[in-house]
């Protein structure tokens, strides 16, 4: 059965969550575990951001991948942690890259902002922004694709590959259809109110897991 018949069936089966306090667990590197994500909106985007909590002790030199969404013929959307330790953004073509604190133990949170308009693109780590770059100024990221944590679809047709793999824990996944604005951003990182994720939200979000990954039964603390 190919990668992307299962995936198209794990749509079917997707349920929503309340997840707040809660971590997606992924407890090594494997072919066979992620996490499929439902949106709430398809995304046909001319703009977005991105936000998560990412905690990981993966080795530098290796590829590690945070988040991918892609469509039969294209990865329409990718955020990588890369062999030297830079963090990129790549939207079905080439990327830009960012040099930023690398993954930890203890956690980090992170935001990815761009819009179509001017191309502008930057990185946020614990409330702070990178310096901004340009990609793919007049682009459209396109819908009917898959959202998976935990594994990198190079192609619906092929298997994955363990060694692109994220180990590691994920939470607080949010995604909205702009970009949103630097106090915004903050309110997202320290938790205090915000606006709910039109694309996913943490607190009512549709997934199914597959292989070994864990979600704790009770809140979490810390991270």
């Amino acid at each position: 059965m190919s990668v992307h018949l299962i995936l198209w069936l794990s749509v079917m089966l997707v349920t929503q969550h309340y997840l707040y306090g809660k971590a997606f667990i992924f407890q090594k590197k494997t072919a066979t575990s992620y996490v499929l994500l439902s949106p709430d909106l398809p995304l046909s985007l001319q703009a977005f951001t991105l936000c998560m909590k990412v905690a990981s002790v993966l080795p530098i030199n290796r590829e590690i991948i945070l988040f991918a969404y892609r469509t039969k013929d294209y990865d329409e959307l990718n955020v990588w942690q890369e062999f030297n330790g830079t963090f990129s953004l790549y939207l079905s073509g080439p990327g830009v890259y960012f040099t930023l604190p690398t993954l930890n133990t203890f956690g980090s949170h992170m935001c990815v902002t761009w819009e179509s308009k001017s191309g502008l693109t930057a990185f946020w780590v614990n409330g702070k922004r990178s310096l901004r770059k340009v990609l793919r100024p007049g682009h459209r990221i396109q819908p009917e694709g898959t959202v998976i944590l935990g594994q990198d679809p190079d192609s619906f047709l092929d298997s994955f590959d363990e060694a692109q793999s994220f180990v590691g824990e994920i939470s607080d996944l949010y995604m909205w259809d702009c970009v949103l604005s630097p106090s915004i951003i903050q309110n997202v990182y320290l938790d205090h109110s915000f606006l709910k994720g039109n694309i996913f939200d943490w607190k009512s979000l549709s997934y199914k897991c597959t292989g070994n990954v864990i979600v704790p039964s009770k809140p979490l603390t810390g991270m």
